[in-house]
């Protein structure tokens, strides 16, 4: 396999995979989110509701940051890499 193939599929494992993952959290997060209101006890929710923000709020950051850094490669491989 050469190296241009493997950095090719690494880069692709990379576009693909870590937003794929960051879905999963963000995913997750939302449901833990929902799940906090049926708590009972005051203390939990507020724990729970707080670490599923945060989980909301990094998944969603991560996420965006991959779709600008696809888009905006994507663009500058359409001017022949000129900034």
């Amino acid at each position: 396999m050469s190296r241009s193939l493997a950095s090719g599929i690494f880069l692709w494992v990379r576009r693909i995979g870590f937003p794929v993952f960051t879905c999963f959290f963000l995913f997750f997060g939302i449901d833990l989110l929902i799940s906090a209101y049926r708590l009972n006890d005051p203390f939990l929710f507020v724990m729970t509701f707080f670490a599923a923000s945060l989980i909301i709020l990094i998944s969603a950051t991560l996420l965006l940051g991959f779709i600008i850094r696809v888009f905006s490669s994507s663009e500058s491989s359409k001017d022949g890499g000129t900034q």
